[in-house]
């Protein structure tokens, strides 16, 4: 008997784009509550995807994998760019009208998403592409963005992998959000120390660098090596022979003032 050509062992399953959503703090909501807020996401969902004319994943075999507090969902890769812009950014505003319009009994709704594409075997769900999309879900990164989105007004964080950002925002394929609306980081999970993965954070509303200070794997501050001693100095050297004036309204008594300042934050509120 001749063994179909798609089934034969080393053959690769076929690439899906994969995307990942948990909604924050579903455990810490009463009970009585749960479903009702899980079904808001569902539908606050549905609609985004409505909206960007996203298929259902519902209709592909295996496409919806129910997380509890959230959903794996799978779509066809060529919808790739739409998963990334406009959804992440209409699915941010929808939560917004969502909270203008919430109840006070209700819990607020903030998302963590991952974005991944990869090949995957359905409907079992067997693959490196599923794994991968919930541990960008999970890594420290994303879930300290989601603070970053939380302090400014926002409801949605997202780490996308090297691979969907390389598809979609450095190819140019995005058409609201570019390089700058996304940060280069490290995803790391704590209970999974064999997990290190380039990825790319986002939060709808914000710049790479407004994210910077929340994220701490973030990738200057996470891969790059420290400079030598001599080259510290030697720039410290540079910076100070490039010139700079200060003017103090006060007097000064202290014989030495500082031997370098790399931040200086000028305060015009009593200009």
């Amino acid at each position: 008997m001749v063994v179909p050509l798609h089934a034969m062992p080393l053959d690769m399953p076929a690439e899906l784009a994969l995307v990942a959503i948990d909604m924050e703090k579903y455990s810490q909501i009463p009970e009585a509550k749960m479903a009702a807020a899980r079904c808001a996401v569902d539908d606050i969902v549905a609609t985004v995807l409505t909206d960007c004319q996203l298929p259902d994943p519902r209709e592909l075999p295996g496409g919806y994998k129910d997380s509890g507090d959230g959903a794996i969902l799978l779509f066809p890769p060529s919808v790739l760019t739409r998963l990334v812009d406009p959804a992440l950014g209409r699915l941010n505003a929808a939560l917004v009208r969502y909270e203008r319009r919430r109840l006070a009994s209700s819990p607020v709704l903030r998302l963590r998403v991952s974005v991944h594409v990869g090949p995957l075997a359905v409907p079992d769900h067997r693959g490196n592409a599923i794994n991968d999309t919930t541990r960008l879900l999970d890594s420290q990164a994303n879930r300290d963005a989601l603070s970053a989105a939380r302090d400014n007004g926002g409801f949605v964080a997202a780490a996308l992998s090297e691979i969907v950002y390389q598809r979609t925002v450095h190819s140019g394929h995005t058409q609201d959000v570019g390089a700058h609306h996304f940060l280069e980081a490290v995803a790391r999970v704590s209970d999974k120390p064999g997990f290190e993965q380039p990825c790319r954070i986002h939060v709808p509303g914000l710049t790479g660098p407004a994210v910077h200070p929340y994220v701490a794997y973030a990738a200057s501050s996470a891969t790059a090596p420290s400079p030598p001693a001599q080259q510290t100095a030697a720039s410290a050297a540079a910076a100070a022979s490039s010139g700079g004036t200060f003017q103090f309204h006060a007097q000064v008594s202290d014989a030495t003032i500082a031997n370098s300042i790399e931040t200086l934050r000028i305060d015009r509120r009593q200009r």
